[in-house]
């Protein structure tokens, strides 16, 4: 696979906002407190972003001058192992330490069964038959120069994102609550599953039904504590929950999960919608914690389910989710009052800090009056090596990587120039999985359809 060298030529310029700045019209604008963002990050660069997107010749990805990228895996190839073909809907991913300096890749395939190429389905490995979503494994020498392509699990359903664990695997999430019987599936769905990078069949295709069934997105490990936080992407009414789970194996370690545990969440006294705060800085103690009472939703949805008489805290389109510092952060990607929603914003970042038993809203993305501008919808986010994060845009119009450093600018780091649209009705296929290598010289992102994998390199660190 070829690596393409960035043309020099000049570009318009790049997306750039101040925090605390109205929308222009032309990309993110956001307020908050952005250094709370990044505790234990390295110190930033010294510059917002890395200068202009240079067009591609290619026509695949636009970065800044003296960035380069490595095409990996692109949807129908041929997998290296010959199980099959390079699934489509490239979305979370995670990348791992792999033998001699290289890397391993987890990469999340966010199928439904009428997805163009399913995951192979392979024994050992395979959940239900009758699902075509799954992980493929990724593995890359130290020059990113592909040594191996295989299914780690198959038989899943709408992997969408996930999270690495601290003892080094990925937990893979089922963005469904399809039970069997249901589209042609065999088995109920709606689970997360643990995924080992160096061997899958380790971990094989088991369901952590401790965990809950509902719309998974992403986790988050406290690795002090071994909680794992949990996000549900729910878009219709009553929307999604925050979770935490707390494992009876707290010291982690692979299969560790399977042990059982307790499923909770989360209540913010007095708000029973978080789209109703949009005062970055908000803060909120004595934050409480509810059993779910039935964590496999046999009957019912989690999001239907009775908390009592003071109910649950519900938002809409919760998505990624890290561990910072001493902190868990989530993502509210939007919320709009016509689809049910107390009020809207274009993208909320908060911060739930365990020991204070405390949530701050810490961001609010988005232009001042139009949700159609480009810029709202923030999606996968990572820590960068710059000491910013990098967040995957998931809207309207051309999709980018922006970078957000800790003095408060956005800039785009990457814009797709994959229109999978009409020249009439453009479309773009948005970014997804942005992960970095261990040694964080390659960010690593996924475009979702026609699904690409990208091996991003350059001066990250000057």
């Amino acid at each position: 696979m070829s690596e393409t060298r960035q043309s020099e030529r000049p570009t318009a310029t790049r997306r750039q906002v101040l925090a605390g700045t109205g929308a222009l019209g032309v990309g993110i604008a956001f307020t908050g407190a952005v250094s709370e963002l990044f505790a234990g990050t390295a110190a930033a660069h010294g510059r917002a972003g890395y200068g202009p997107l240079v067009p591609d010749p290619d026509g695949l990805l636009d970065l800044p001058k003296g960035f380069r990228y490595k095409v990996l895996s692109r949807e129908g190839d041929a997998l290296r192992s010959g199980e099959g073909k390079v699934p489509s809907n490239h979305d979370g991913m995670a990348a791992f330490r792999g033998r001699a300096g290289g890397t391993n890749l987890v990469r999340n395939h966010e199928n439904r069964v009428t997805a163009k190429i399913g995951v192979p389905t392979v024994p050992g490995l395979t959940y239900d038959p009758a699902a075509k979503g799954g992980c493929t494994r990724i593995a890359l020498d130290a020059r990113n120069n592909v040594t191996d392509e295989r299914v780690a699990i198959a038989g899943t359903a709408v992997n969408c994102a996930g999270g690495p664990t601290p003892w080094g695997t990925w937990l893979t999430c089922e963005e469904t609550e399809d039970k069997a019987g249901t589209n042609g599936y065999t088995k109920d769905h709606g689970f997360i599953f643990e995924v080992d990078p160096v061997d899958p069949r380790r971990t094989g295709a088991i369901p952590l039904t401790a965990m809950g069934r509902f719309q998974h997105e992403a986790i988050a490990v406290d690795p002090g504590r071994g909680v794992v936080y949990e996000t549900e992407d729910a878009f219709e009414k009553p929307f999604g929950l925050f979770y935490r789970f707390l494992p009876n194996k707290p010291d982690g370690g692979r299969g560790s999960l399977l042990g059982g545990g307790k499923l909770q969440a989360m209540r913010v006294p007095g708000v029973p919608d978080l789209s109703r705060i949009q005062e970055t800085g908000a803060r909120f103690d004595n934050i409480e914690w509810v059993d779910v009472p039935d964590p496999l939703a046999v009957q019912t949805p989690i999001r239907h389910q009775d908390f009592g008489p003071k109910g649950i805290t519900h938002a809409q389109k919760l998505e990624g989710c890290y561990w910072g510092g001493k902190c868990v952060y989530f993502v509210s990607s939007y919320a709009k009052s016509a689809e049910g929603s107390a009020a809207d914003h274009y993208g909320q970042i908060w911060r739930y800090d365990p020991s204070a038993r405390s949530l701050t809203l810490v961001i609010v993305f988005g232009p001042d009056t139009d949700l159609q501008l480009p810029g709202e919808e923030p999606d996968n986010i990572c820590l960068a090596p710059s000491g910013g994060l990098m967040i995957c845009e998931d809207g309207e119009g051309a999709q980018h990587v922006f970078g957000l450093t800790r003095g408060g600018e956005v800039y785009a780091m990457a814009r797709g120039r994959q229109n999978i649209g009409t020249p009439e009705e453009p479309e773009w296929g948005e970014f997804a999985g942005v992960t970095f290598s261990p040694d964080q010289d390659t960010m690593y992102v996924n475009c979702y359809t026609p699904g690409t994998t990208f091996a991003v390199t350059g001066p990250w660190h000057s």
